[in-house]
């Protein structure tokens, strides 16, 4: 686990827990509109694209998270290389399952060379550990959605501070993740959410019974960004 330190990674092996669990405990503090990241990110490709968009600020004690776009939304990015050496993510994600009080994000890399391996991530991810999935072509696509994911934190934390709270049975993290989808908004997201309740469930629906609800366009683009 790169950024932490031998003692901590010591300390990991002997007592077998997560060191996701160290920060769990005091949530990373991550101000509105901007985004904590991890510092084995400096010098990428992903970092020049972000930091054109938003403040970043750099953090060597992530454990296996990657991105903090909000104090309690966790990423990890899973590359081309990761997909294909399938051992290494497993375990981070796995770990990442544990934080109970992270909302954990999966972004993978969805290219030629790692299509093949796309299905065994989604039944890891999805199916076994409930964390929420997103594909991106590279790094400069996944910094975009890395803004976007930002920006919807934001938006949804100023609505909260202006208006009264209501009691609504829909899961917060789906809808801010059904939000990234272009074009979507949050009108569309609830329809889909009063018939879906998880995004197993809405990567599993039909585009047409998805059209039905928000129409044609929406529906594709909601199939194409799950990579369903």
């Amino acid at each position: 686990m790169a950024g932490v330190s031998d003692s901590k990674r010591k300390q990991h092996d002997k007592t077998g827990s997560s060191y996701v669990q160290d920060f769990t405990e005091t949530p990373v503090r991550v101000p509105y509109g901007h985004i904590v990241v991890s510092g084995r990110w400096r010098n990428t490709e992903l970092m020049e694209t972000l930091q054109s968009s938003i403040p970043v600020h750099f953090e060597d004690s992530l454990g296996v998270v990657d991105f903090h776009t909000s104090s309690y939304t966790g990423i990890i990015y899973i590359s081309e290389a990761d997909l294909i050496s399938s051992t290494s993510y497993r375990r981070k994600l796995a770990k990442l399952r544990k934080a109970n009080k992270v909302r954990g994000v999966v972004i993978a890399e969805k290219t030629s060379v790692s299509q093949q391996y796309l299905s065994d991530l989604q039944r890891f991810a999805n199916l076994e550990l409930g964390l929420v999935l997103l594909f991106v072509e590279n790094e400069q696509e996944g910094a975009k959605l890395l803004v976007q994911m930002v920006h919807v934190e934001t938006r949804n934390a100023s609505n909260l501070i202006m208006k009264k709270p209501k009691s609504i049975n829909i899961d917060e993290a789906i809808l801010n993740t059904l939000t990234c989808v272009p074009k979507l908004g949050d009108v569309k997201a609830k329809l889909i959410l009063q018939k879906y309740k998880s995004l197993k469930d809405i990567c599993n629906a039909p585009v047409e019974d998805l059209s039905e609800i928000v129409g044609q366009a929406c529906a594709k683009n909601i199939k194409s960004f799950f990579g369903s």
